[in-house]
């Protein structure tokens, strides 16, 4: 990453190329996808974009660790104050599921992470298992949940989220989706409430939760893997 001014000026233009990346990359995919499409995007002369980034692979690279931030921060806000894991678990979820609302490039940019950065693409995924395995080992010590191995479980709720958040907020609901299974895009949408509380219900029986969940500290706030202190800007 280059030395850029580190002024508010500066830092504003910086943001606003994150937030054209995050558009056309979106838009046109990390191959058809150009500095200069970037640059027109966030009004601002190519030569600027320069003072910020070295090439369309670094921004590309830092706009994955941005949504990254900005998911994890999301998450770990909303499940502040749960009184129990499921509880944290409930806001987390819901709150993710907004963010994708939001921000529906952040499933097109991660899956092109794969071929285009495999590494950005292991760490995103990384950061948001490492604090679901510290958050799941909390609740098992206070006797939250079941005896499992927070590792694999953490795998088996991230893929929960993803799933879920992909048919029902990207793919939209049933009328502007066709079937149950069309894998075409119509929009962002919001998860049923009948549809999150059946995924609830099987995360919580999955994860050995007594129904009325243990009151106390809550042992989820950093499920999303950002810590307390953690600069997510």
């Amino acid at each position: 990453m280059t030395d850029a001014p580190r002024t508010e000026r500066g830092n504003r233009t910086r943001a606003k190329l994150l937030v054209a990346a995050e558009a056309v990359f979106a838009e046109c995919g990390y191959s058809d996808a150009s500095i200069v499409r970037i640059t027109e995007a966030a009004g601002v002369a190519q030569g600027t974009f320069y003072l910020y980034f070295t090439s369309k692979l670094e921004i590309f690279e830092e706009l994955v660790e941005d949504l990254n931030r900005r998911v994890r921060h999301a998450m770990t806000e909303a499940a502040a104050g749960s009184a129990s894991r499921i509880e944290s678990e409930r806001a987390g979820f819901r709150a993710f599921f907004e963010f994708t609302a939001e921000h529906p490039a952040l499933y097109r940019i991660v899956r092109e992470a794969e071929f285009v950065s495999p590494s950005a693409l292991r760490l995103h995924y990384s950061r948001i298992v490492e604090g679901y395995i510290s958050g799941l080992g909390g609740a098992q010590q206070q006797g939250e949940v079941g005896d499992f191995d927070p590792e694999i479980v953490a795998w088996i709720l991230m893929g929960i989220g993803e799933m879920v958040g992909m048919r029902w907020v990207l793919w939209g609901n049933e009328e502007a989706a066709g079937a149950p299974n069309d894998p075409t895009a119509s929009g962002t949408s919001t998860v049923p409430q009948e549809v999150f509380e059946q995924m609830m219900q099987f995360i919580q029986r999955g994860l050995g939760a007594p129904s009325g969940g243990r009151q106390g500290e809550a042992v989820g706030v950093h499920s999303a893997g950002v810590e307390q202190g953690e600069d997510i800007r």
